[in-house]
């Protein structure tokens, strides 16, 4: 009887502990919650006030939330799912987030709401689109860049672009990596993530070189550019770009398979 008794206290600390885990970092995030619907509330409106137009202020009747137009997937280079909420609990010089973590054995941890703005794409460009961070919801698979990602963790992130694809109208052309959008500076998610399995869920798209006859004064590096490729270093961008389309072919090098499949992807993203 004692040692049934001993082990139901365990097992309530345990599940005590659990639950409690992330209690004081949740706390933070709330209090921030907070001050920023603060301002939001403000009347005359914050980014006025001391301007020669505040006190002529007229709030409209029409408005809603900007909503998020790109998804940035990341995987996240750490030993361990844990580590990886961990390090986006911490306050430190970094202040690096995301909206979603999802773990090795498909389990996700949503971590922001997905009409804040996560720290996680840093300085980057895709197509005309800069500062990834205030347009996108970044989501980072548990992964050390070096292994394949587990099917189900594959289908958690495909059940999750599906809700978000949904959600938010977010287009096809709009689901994209961290290298892509961030050449030569980041690798993720790497070689082993299939963007083909994305695509023919409808997120991303893929090519189809069949019976491609690629023109004459075809410009790889302009279809670099439509596809949304910053090509400002055309050596970078060629990697990013294999990384996503070719990961088999680790060079910098545009060869004629890759002149088929940029005239391919052009097709369907310019």
């Amino acid at each position: 009887m004692r040692s049934f008794l001993f082990l139901f206290v365990v097992i309530i600390v345990i599940a005590g502990c659990s639950q409690n885990a992330y209690k004081s970092t949740n706390k933070v995030y709330k209090k921030q919650v907070k001050e920023f619907a603060k301002i939001l509330r403000e009347y005359p409106l914050k980014d006025s006030v001391g301007l020669n137009y505040a006190a002529d202020w007229a709030g409209t009747t029409n408005f809603s939330l900007r909503r998020p137009n790109f998804v940035v997937i990341h995987h996240t280079a750490q030993n361990s799912c844990e580590q990886t909420v961990k390090t986006f609990t911490t306050k430190d010089s970094r202040a690096v987030s995301a909206h979603y973590v999802i773990c090795e054995d498909g389990s996700v941890h949503h971590m922001l709401n997905d009409l804040l703005r996560a720290h996680h794409a840093g300085v980057s460009k895709w197509g005309n689109a800069t500062d990834l961070n205030s347009s996108s919801i970044g989501i980072e698979i548990d992964n050390n860049g070096s292994e394949p990602f587990p099917e189900a963790q594959m289908n958690s992130l495909l059940q999750l672009l599906d809700r978000l694809k949904k959600a938010y109208s977010i287009p096809q052309t709009n689901f994209i990596g961290h290298a892509d959008v961030a050449p030569g500076r980041k690798v993720d998610p790497s070689r082993f993530f299939s963007w083909k399995t994305l695509a023919d869920k409808g997120f991303g798209y893929w090519y189809d070189t069949t019976a491609v006859q690629v023109p004459v004064d075809f410009n790889a590096m302009q279809a670099l550019r439509i596809v949304g490729y910053n090509i400002a270093k055309p050596e970078i961008a060629i990697q990013s770009y294999k990384i996503h389309f070719v990961p088999q072919d680790t060079t910098s090098i545009i060869n004629d398979n890759d002149r088929k499949i940029l005239f391919s992807l052009m097709q369907k993203y310019q």
